[in-house]
């Protein structure tokens, strides 16, 4: 089950009854929006307990097209890197 922002948004309301939706919606997007900016930037970030983004460079080099055998040229590109934090990793795991 993936969650999407309304219903992150949802829980967050319901949680924090004392908190306006709009209040909670716009920490939201300044949340997602400072963790894009700096993943651009090439910045690593990092949440205490939950995890840490990075981003890593992919080289350029010279891949296959599977169905017909062509060679293609690939660029060079960034990839989005998550490391799941231990606590979090044995709350899951362990259900504790």
């Amino acid at each position: 089950m993936a969650i999407v922002k309304s219903k992150l948004l949802k829980h967050l309301t319901k949680s924090y009854p004392n908190f306006l939706k709009k209040d909670l919606e716009k920490l939201i997007d300044i949340t997602l929006s400072e963790i894009k900016e700096a993943l651009k930037r090439g910045d690593r970030v990092e949440l205490r307990g939950f995890g840490v983004f990075s981003t890593n460079v992919q080289k350029a080099r010279i891949s296959r097209n599977p169905k017909t055998g062509e060679k293609v040229n690939t660029p060079e590109k960034k990839t989005i890197h998550f490391k799941i934090a231990k606590e979090f990793f044995k709350k899951i795991n362990n259900g504790k």
